[in-house]
């Protein structure tokens, strides 16, 4: 009775149904009924060649004049900004490709050029996945000193020129901040964004004819920064070293550098409410 018992319980037949179903296998069998390996294994993704002319030019050899060099990548292989790119082509390919790059996310400036002819931030500016090259050149109108690196010199002496910091007669106590309502502090907004990248003075027509008095949108929207600041008390003198017919008025509101910011900026409203201040 017991061992009847055994064998007509649930557990019991499933075991005699397992050893039934094993002792009619084979090899063959286990092999037809394992899955496809090959079907499993992901596909290699087709080349998506991506030309890149860059321009070139080693101070060291002048009697080289400046080219367009081609730099063929897949972009398979390459990450989706311009800057990953060229990071890749320094990297791999050409090692005495110059340029400047920091943070690769748009906040430090560094890497400020001309792409298929707008001023952008190489990190900022994606890659098109065409057929159709891609041009990469300094910022324009720009002393050159090796390959995409441009002489930013001159555009720093005139940021500096405007004392772009706050300026006080009376200092508050000592421990004391200077203090600022909301509403004074929200005027600030847009305009203290700018890094200084240069991708909006070197857009436009009257820098490139007037840089050496001209101070540019980028100098100027710093400058209008500092004079609307509610904590600043030198917004008279500031205005004063403006009142020429160059730092400021050779502005005629062509609107490039709006356009180009990569920040979104628009430095051409800032020098428009500087001159209904003057």
């Amino acid at each position: 009775m017991l061992s009847l018992r055994a064998v007509n319980s649930p557990l019991s037949k499933n075991f005699l149904n397992l050893s039934r179903a094993l002792s009619t296998t084979t090899p063959a069998k286990l092999a037809s009924e394992a899955p496809n390996s090959s079907s499993s294994t992901p596909q290699a993704k087709a080349p998506l060649n991506k030309t890149f002319q860059i321009y070139r030019w080693n101070p060291d050899v002048p009697n080289e004049k400046p080219r367009l060099q081609n730099y063929t990548i897949d972009l398979n292989d390459c990450g989706p900004m311009m800057l990953d790119a060229l990071i890749k082509i320094k990297n791999e390919m050409d090692p005495t490709l110059t340029f400047r790059r920091s943070c690769r996310e748009g906040i430090c400036g560094s890497c400020a050029m001309n792409i298929n002819g707008c001023n952008t931030l190489a990190c900022l500016c994606k890659i098109e996945k065409d057929e159709k090259p891609s041009k990469i050149y300094p910022l324009p109108q720009m002393y050159v000193v090796k390959d995409l690196v441009p002489d930013l010199t001159h555009f720093y002496a005139q940021y500096k020129s405007i004392e772009p910091y706050l300026k006080r007669r009376n200092q508050p106590a000592d421990g004391k901040e200077n203090l600022q309502s909301i509403a004074d502090r929200k005027k600030l907004d847009g305009l203290y964004e700018c890094i200084l990248c240069a991708c909006c003075s070197t857009s436009c027509p009257s820098y490139w004819w007037n840089q050496d008095e001209y101070l540019g949108p980028a100098v100027l929207m710093q400058a209008y920064r500092w004079m609307i600041d509610s904590r600043d008390e030198f917004r008279e003198e500031r205005m004063a070293k403006l009142e020429n017919p160059f730092s400021l008025y050779r502005c005629h509101t062509i609107m490039n550098c709006s356009k180009t910011c990569p920040k979104g900026l628009n430095p051409g409203l800032a020098i428009a409410r500087i001159k209904k201040m003057m």
